[in-house]
């Protein structure tokens, strides 16, 4: 297993785990001494791993950091751990003061789950106050696990990581600036904007106007941008099978401007999701999606005869529907996205049916909405 395989592993072990995970001793343990593991090092040889590192700060003495990766007798990486259900932002200071009296290069700031990245790209010796890296065990990346990768002990390489870590921390900032303005646009954000393309005076009712317009702006630009990579994407996996293609006729017209029908990216995600959830059941390629303007469809080969499961997503409330062999609906109110993953007993056993009829049907949990699918 290489060490992305063996990440993403950790990754889902963590998810299972967590919530027996109770203590700041039982979080080292269960999450922070298996990634230094991960990472190449051995945790009970003291000349690579030393845990409970003196950092003496001017008259206090006795301070300790929770680990320190040690390089030729010295501290390389201190490593400042929290039970993984606390908040990183109130722990920072301690980090930065045992940075500066250790004389470290880089310091790590976890709650086993979290991780930040520390180094001193602005001043020598003192710590930046923003990380150069960060990530989430959870929802960990490829690209992150690159970027981790580069502190493993058989690759580490501090001229190769300095070298990286200030893009690193100016590329993050910047999405972090970018994703703020999509969600809640700037009034100097939206101002710029509205001098381009407008060419009055820019008063406070012109500047609220064109902030709702920005938010629109964005998230149709987000959308088109996913739904053609997932276009594209479908597009190619049905060149690679032996799946009949359906005709021009056949395909859900998918354009805003036609419709009114706008493919959300929660949608999207969701039938990420049960593709993800019947992976073991057909193959992905059969799996595909129509939408409509109350309804995303999730279909078996693109056949809306052979509907897999319906989510209603427009709403304040979110629901997914499900079907019987009957092919009568039934909705349940979704609460998370993982939800999805209790139905998919039902979804298989719809799949079932239209494979092969005479299969024992699996029985479901009774619910309280049901209608009649037409087909």
């Amino acid at each position: 297993m290489d060490f992305r395989d063996q990440i993403k592993t950790f990754s889902d072990r963590i998810l299972k785990i967590k919530d027996s995970v109770t203590t700041e001793e039982a979080t080292k343990n269960a999450f922070i001494m298996p990634m230094l593991q991960y990472l190449g090092y051995d945790v009970f040889n003291p000349l690579e791993i030393v845990p409970e590192f003196v950092a003496d700060i001017g008259t206090k003495k006795g301070e300790k950091i929770d680990y320190a990766v040690i390089r030729d007798n010295k501290p390389l990486i201190l490593i400042e751990c929290k039970h993984w259900e606390k908040n990183l932002d109130l722990h920072q200071g301690q980090l930065i003061r045992y940075f500066q009296a250790a004389n470290a290069r880089f310091g790590i700031l976890t709650n086993g789950i979290k991780y930040r990245f520390y180094t001193d790209l602005e001043k020598q010796n003192i710590m930046d106050e923003k990380p150069f890296f960060e990530f989430d065990m959870t929802e960990i990346k490829d690209n992150q696990i690159e970027e981790l990768k580069k502190f493993h002990k058989s690759y580490f390489d501090i001229e190769n990581i300095f070298n990286t870590a200030s893009d690193l921390k100016y590329t993050s900032e910047i999405r972090n600036i970018i994703q703020n303005e999509i969600t809640n646009p700037s009034e100097w954000f939206v101002r710029g904007i509205t001098k381009l393309i407008y060419s009055s005076m820019i008063t406070s009712k012109v500047l609220e106007q064109f902030t709702a317009l920005t938010k629109k702006s964005f998230a149709q630009v987000i959308n088109d941008t996913v739904t053609s990579r997932l276009n594209n994407a479908l597009k190619q996996e049905s060149t690679e099978t032996t799946q009949p293609t359906t005709t021009e006729q056949e395909q859900p017209v998918d354009t805003e401007q036609e419709t009114g029908i706008v493919t959300t990216e929660e949608e999207l995600e969701g039938f990420y999701t049960v593709r993800a959830a019947l992976r073991s059941v057909v193959p992905m390629e059969r799996i595909t999606y129509r939408d409509a303007l109350t309804y995303f469809a999730i279909l078996l080969d693109d056949n809306n005869r052979k509907p897999i499961c319906r989510l209603y997503f427009n709403g304040t409330r979110k629901y997914i529907a499900t079907f019987d062999e009957n092919k009568k609906e039934t909705k349940y109110e979704m609460k998370k996205m993982d939800d999805i993953f209790s139905h998919t007993e039902t979804m298989t056993q719809s799949i079932v049916n239209y494979e092969n009829p005479k299969s024992k049907v699996i029985e479901k949990p009774k619910n309280d909405t049901a209608n009649d699918v037409s087909d």
